[in-house]
């Protein structure tokens, strides 16, 4: 009741526009509407809660709730898509898996209005550092599945995304915040009038703190901006040192079959339109690589080991296909499949279900159709690759109980063939019925090159693209980075955009390209400056193919890769300790 009657007052209206503010105008200014300009007001509901609430601790708690609840609700609305269908739980359990997780993953709502709100009374100016330092604290130290932070909506504006070559998105966060306070605190005209008449007048000391400040603002403006420009500049002028054509193809794969169709036949014809895609496009026009998405063929795998065959998940079909697809147009193909192993503590001699440990992997296949070198997924999605607790598992059949990964090399791909095919025939899908791997391989064993390798990639599965802090543990110099993903699960929403774009600054980061490939859209391919190559995406829920020359830029470890978040932290440390002894001297 105390919360309908909240909702009903006029402090309730005022609090509910506020969060509405700060969560549309963030929607609007993020893909994939990017309409930029909002990105600098929607800061400003924050800050009006903060300051009609200043010291009153529980209360903003509260309203830091509300902004996480209607934040989530307007951005995050795909959660509750994902949390029937990817987890498959009913409505009565998925709306409080909606809120909980509203509020839990976007607590950064609440720990930033405690902390402007403790350092405005404490201080009592630099209002702009506050906003900035706070947010900063806040997106750093709460936690996040899905690290959607509002430096991400600044990046949107091209010469201010290269700033995240430095300072990733934290830093862009910060830079936001310090100039929407200034724009908030001029909201009024009157308000700016009157600053400026005290300026004109002999307040010497008013004078001082005008000039400070606006110097400050166009400070910040000019290191952004001047910055953004000439690392836009830099590396616009860089030369490639070599092209990979790449070829993406979305097959738009079934999650499962729980309306009624047969298994056997949908897979059948998943296989079947895959062979057609990769013949139509790759006919006398071959590539150096073929990239197929996350669950592009669900359920299996090509690891042919006493375990795979165990557990039911090793399919000589699929193995037989792949090879075909690589030997046919001597090519590299990358596409994803389940892995098994047995764990640590199994005991030899035996398997046991309990000891088989299940993988979201990626694999790569020369161009003489052998399996090489492999990427286990490590970060896992919760309620969909695993539960937190053993005893949610019951709760959801959909869930997968996977193992996380702990290698993370790159995946070498090698020099395709150059030359046309000599067989007359040519195999299909429907072969692999009656051939296996190995008479495929004897098939175009007159095809068969040298194998040489001529480079290596980043691999990323699913949302690990947005989290900079681990891919920049991958060690060694990656032509570009791929990024297999399914986003099948969330529907015709905008998340299959906005995965992308939180992603996209990972490009920036690491200098290199993007090769993002998706089971049933968005696909595309991004450079390293951020660009969405002819901003050209793949539709939703369809099948596709997108096919890009990817410029290997040459190696050279940035800022980020080497030192990662420390600008963001140096500037924590220092205005905390300027804080910290501001504090001291003027109790």
């Amino acid at each position: 009741m105390k919360l309908v009657r909240f909702l009903i007052s006029r402090e309730g209206f005022i609090s509910v526009f506020c969060y509405t503010i700060t969560a549309v105008f963030s929607f609007l200014s993020f893909a994939p509407l990017n309409l930029p300009f909002f990105v600098w007001l929607a800061p400003f509901g924050l800050f009006l809660v903060e300051k009609r609430n200043r010291g009153e601790w529980k209360k903003l708690i509260y309203h830091g709730f509300g902004f996480s609840i209607l934040f989530y609700f307007v951005s995050f609305h795909w959660i509750y898509h994902m949390t029937t269908v990817f987890g498959g739980f009913d409505w009565y359990l998925a709306v409080p898996i909606f809120i909980g997780s509203a509020i839990l993953l976007n607590f950064k709502f609440p720990v930033y209005l405690l902390l402007f709100s403790f350092l405005a009374k404490r201080l009592g100016k630099f209002f702009p550092v506050i906003a900035s330092v706070s947010i900063l604290f806040a997106e750093f130290f709460t936690p996040q599945v899905f690290p959607w932070y509002f430096g991400n909506v600044v990046a949107e504006n091209q010469i201010l995304a290269q700033n995240a070559e430095y300072a990733s998105s934290y830093g862009l966060s910060a830079f936001l915040f310090f100039v929407s306070y200034y724009l908030f605190s001029f909201r009024k005209p009157k308000t700016f009038f009157r600053l400026l008449t005290n300026f004109l007048s002999k307040h010497k000391t008013f004078q001082k703190q005008f000039l400070f400040g606006g110097l400050s603002l166009v400070l910040v403006l000019v290191l952004f901006f001047g910055n953004g420009y000439y690392l836009f500049q830099k590396w616009s002028k860089v030369k490639p040192i070599a092209e990979r054509d790449v070829l993406i193809i979305q097959p738009n794969a079934p999650l499962e079959f729980r309306d009624g169709r047969n298994p056997a036949e949908e897979i059948r014809n998943l296989m079947t339109r895959i062979d057609s895609m990769a013949e139509r496009e790759l006919k006398g026009n071959p590539v150096d690589l073929v990239v197929l998405p996350e669950s592009g063929v669900p359920f299996f795998t090509t690891h042919d080991t006493e375990v795979t065959r165990y557990s039911r998940i090793y399919w000589h079909q699929f193995e037989s296909l792949m090879a075909i697809l690589s030997l046919r147009h001597g090519t590299n193909v990358f596409y994803n499949e389940l892995d098994a192993d047995l764990s640590t503590e199994a005991l030899p001699g035996r398997i046991s279900r309990r000891d088989v440990r299940m993988y979201n992997s990626s694999v790569v296949m020369n161009p003489n159709g052998e399996r090489r070198n492999s990427y286990q997924k490590v970060f896992l999605l919760i309620f969909g690759e695993y539960m937190p607790f053993e005893w949610m598992y019951a709760l959801s059949g959909q869930t997968g109980q996977f193992a996380p990964g702990t290698n993370l090399n790159l995946i070498p791909y090698y020099e395709p063939r150059k030359t046309a095919p000599t067989q007359t025939k040519d195999l299909h899908f429907e072969d692999t019925m009656t051939m296996g791997p190995i008479a495929v391989r004897e098939y175009y064993s007159k095809e068969k090159v040298e194998e040489k390798q001529i480079g290596s990639f980043l691999p990323l599965i699913c949302y690990e693209v947005i989290i900079s802090e681990f891919v920049r543990k991958f060690e060694g110099d990656p032509d570009f980075i791929v990024n297999v993903t399914n986003d099948k699960w969330y529907g015709n929403s905008v998340e299959s955009y906005q995965h992308h774009t939180l992603g996209r600054l990972r490009a920036i980061e690491f200098r290199k390209w993007i090769v993002r490939s998706t089971n049933s859209g968005t696909s595309v391919f991004t450079d390293h400056l951020g660009r969405n190559i002819d901003n050209d995406f793949t539709p939703i829920e369809t099948t596709a193919v997108i096919r890009k020359k990817v410029q290997v830029i040459p190696g050279e470890m940035t800022f980020y890769r080497l030192y990662g978040n420390l600008l963001s932290y140096l500037y924590m440390g220092i205005v905390g300790l300027v804080f910290f002894f501001y504090a001291k001297r003027n109790p």
